[in-house]
């Protein structure tokens, strides 16, 4: 009797096709109209009381304005920013949209070497170009810069063929990554620097205050554990006021006295003194950090840069331990 009871309003659910009839014609594929329409009417199911048949279409109809809303298309950018996080970071360069067109209409010699005939390395050539431009004896090209710091702390973090030789471990602990406590900033999209890190399996070496961290902080900080020291620029933010941080020259210099990797995450990545253009507070450059003495570099290509969206460019140049 109570199956019986619970089953009625059940009747009352329309079919996948009534639906749809309903809704008519509409500009989004059809597979992803009936994916939305059976969970919705799944979460009816599994509700007590049945919505009447209007109410069903009228959300459905609501839900796919929204998904057709959530489609990349152009907008007028009012905001007064002229690089938008959220608004595609940097437009495309005409000459850029361009090459994209002629090359992503045809087939290209993505990892094909036409020299030899055979298989090629992919980006071997924006690679070396990337490298010319930063001043670097190496350069690589990954999807963003969140990528591009995780590769690195874990190729110096990692217990087996490690760039350095590794040393006697007091205990079983995990490799340590020295940085600034007043660097562990969180970016866009919550992607937070010290949880980054520890992704890897690294552990994080937090050194001085928030506001101050000293050289010493640094030496003191380095032990047997020690796999890199990483500094994060606050390129979103500032301090001001009780503030103190050593330069990227002296930290090298203890990097290098240590023989330890010194690793810097230049976050929005300019390639050019952008007060050139009319901004009053100069960005660090890769190719100003890489002259300091870091031994790696990495930063977004998609905001000063004016690259791909969701694009980053790691820079390394080449680590002698």
């Amino acid at each position: 009797m109570h199956d019986r009871v619970k089953s009625e309003p059940r009747r009352k659910i329309p079919a996948v096709s009534q639906i749809l009839d309903a809704l008519g014609q509409c500009d989004l594929p059809r597979p992803i109209v009936v994916d939305l329409v059976r969970r919705r009417l799944s979460q009816i199911r599994a509700a007590i009381d049945v919505p009447e048949f209007e109410s069903i279409v009228s959300d459905l109809r609501g839900s796919l304005d929204e998904l057709r809303a959530s489609r990349l298309q152009p907008i007028i950018n009012g905001a007064g920013i002229v690089i938008h996080t959220n608004f595609g970071r940097a437009p495309l360069a005409i000459e850029a949209v361009r090459a994209l067109n002629e090359i992503g209409s045809r087939y290209s010699n993505l990892e094909y070497d036409l020299a030899t005939g055979d298989r090629g390395r992919r980006g071997s050539y924006i690679q070396n170009a990337l490298a010319l431009l930063c001043g670097a004896d190496a350069a690589t090209v990954v999807n963003n810069c969140a990528a591009a710091l995780v590769l690195i702390v874990h190729h110096f973090t990692k217990k087996d063929g490690r760039a350095r030789p590794q040393p006697a471990r007091r205990g079983e602990g995990a490799s340590e990554v020295v940085i600034s406590r007043g660097e562990l900033v969180q970016i866009g999209g919550g992607f937070r620097i010290g949880e980054i890190v520890e992704a890897t399996g690294a552990k994080l070496r937090e050194v001085g205050a928030t506001n101050k961290t000293t050289l010493d902080d640094y030496a003191q900080a380095i032990g047997p554990a020690t796999a890199m020291i990483l500094k994060v620029h606050r390129s979103n933010f500032f301090m001001s006021g009780f503030v103190e941080s050593p330069s990227s020259e002296e930290i090298s210099a203890l990097a290098r006295k240590k023989r330890i990797p010194f690793a810097e995450d230049l976050g929005s990545g300019a390639i050019a003194a952008i007060e050139q253009l009319g901004v009053a507070d100069h960005e660090p450059t890769p190719t100003e950090i890489l002259k300091s003495g870091v031994d790696l570099v990495c930063f977004s290509g998609d905001k000063l840069f004016g690259g791909p969206q969701e694009s980053s460019l790691g820079k390394s140049a080449s680590w002698r331990p």
